[in-house]
């Protein structure tokens, strides 16, 4: 049996006739560059999630490099990151100038812990802000975070790529800073045709600022009030994610689904000595955007196991972010932040998405509960 970690050519099948109509549309009126389906999307997007403004960029990596050049965060700031995340969290931090300064995260929900946050924040006498990240779909412990943002006054910039839809105490990621990325690139629950990103906020100001930055640091053709840079939603992009949003919350309920069922699975298949599954925090609603598990010890056996049987893995991630070279510069040695190189070398990513099959994922876990039986 084959096992893919994603399939998206089984998603398109159900939606290519709405994603045609939707892209002919473009084609037809050749308009290419912020043509009206960006501001549909947008619009739409920004009621789905209950953001104010909703700005459509080319990436995640640019939604928050924007959202940190609108916050004036410069050469000499630091901003307070999870080593545990994409290296566009970082990336974004060190592109505007600024230091990342890498905390360690919580063992249960792989996000940035609080604490470790509270930490840097005493040590540190330049933090402007705190980008927490919402991994594999899971937002992190806002409230602290804000708490301890506020107190120190910080802004914070979510980190949503994984995240959109998911919730924290009922309010969904994208609407509890002061602005948030997120990111389409195409194995996203949302996902384009390419890459694409959007920026929300429900600060006028920051709003305003991050349509003039995406358009080269203008808001009239030529006169430009800041050095910005060129990162527009392409208009086919925009048109895919429209379409495509209609369907979010039924693919994101069938994720966790598929999530209960490999739950109930490794529950049956007494591997609670080894496979620790996916931990949800009782005031958050998870998306499983990833469906992570930790394996004691024989993580990468595993993973050339499964993939002889036909099942796709993935390691995210396999170095955090304060060990990488680009890094260098900045100190940090092995054994620094415990819990996320720990974790780097036990997580395992699982195939999880709406068209996942129930032989499927009985087939997965039969191959571990076969591997660890050797």
């Amino acid at each position: 049996m084959n096992v893919p970690l994603l399939d998206l050519k089984m998603q398109h099948q159900k939606i290519k006739d709405d994603i045609q109509q939707s892209i002919q549309k473009v084609i037809d009126s050749q308009h290419f560059i912020m043509g009206p389906e960006v501001a549909e999307f947008e619009a739409a997007a920004a009621k789905y999630v209950g953001a104010k403004h909703a700005i459509g960029v080319a990436s995640g990596s640019d939604a928050l490099l924007l959202s940190l050049m609108a916050l004036d965060i410069k050469t000499g700031d630091e901003v307070i990151t999870t080593t545990f995340s994409f290296f566009a969290t970082a990336g974004s931090i060190a592109r505007t100038g600024a230091r990342p300064v890498f905390v360690d995260i919580d063992p249960k929900t792989f996000n940035c812990d609080p604490n470790r946050i509270a930490d840097a924040l005493k040590k540190s006498k330049k933090a402007k802000a705190i980008m927490p990240v919402h991994l594999y779909g899971q937002c992190a412990e806002m409230q602290p975070i804000l708490e301890l943002a506020r107190k120190h006054n910080c802004a914070v910039v979510e980190d949503a790529a994984q995240a959109i839809g998911s919730t924290y105490k009922g309010k969904k990621a994208g609407t509890m800073g002061a602005l948030t990325g997120f990111s389409f690139f195409p194995s996203k629950n949302l996902g384009c045709w390419g890459d694409g990103g959007l920026v929300t906020t429900d600060d006028d100001n920051l709003g305003q600022m991050v349509r003039k930055l995406r358009v080269h640091g203008s808001s009239k053709k030529y006169y430009h009030q800041y050095v910005g840079m060129n990162s527009r939603l392409d208009t086919l992009q925009a048109a895919v994610l429209k379409a495509k949003l209609k369907y979010l919350d039924n693919w994101s309920t069938g994720r966790a689904e598929r999530a209960a069922y490999y739950n109930k699975l490794f529950k049956s298949a007494g591997l609670d000595s080894v496979i620790t599954t996916p931990f949800v925090h009782p005031d958050c609603n998870h998306i499983y955007h990833q469906y992570t598990i930790i394996v004691k010890g024989k993580r990468d056996g595993l993973r050339d196991f499964l993939k002889e049987r036909g099942i796709g893995t993935e390691v995210y991630y396999p170095l955090p972010l304060h060990l990488q070279e680009c890094f260098t510069y900045m100190g940090y040695k092995p054994g620094d932040l415990p819990v996320s190189e720990k974790t780097s070398l036990e997580a395992l990513s699982l195939p999880i998405y709406p068209e996942l099959t129930s032989q499927q994922q009985d087939y997965v876990v039969e191959s571990i509960k076969t591997f660890i039986g050797k």
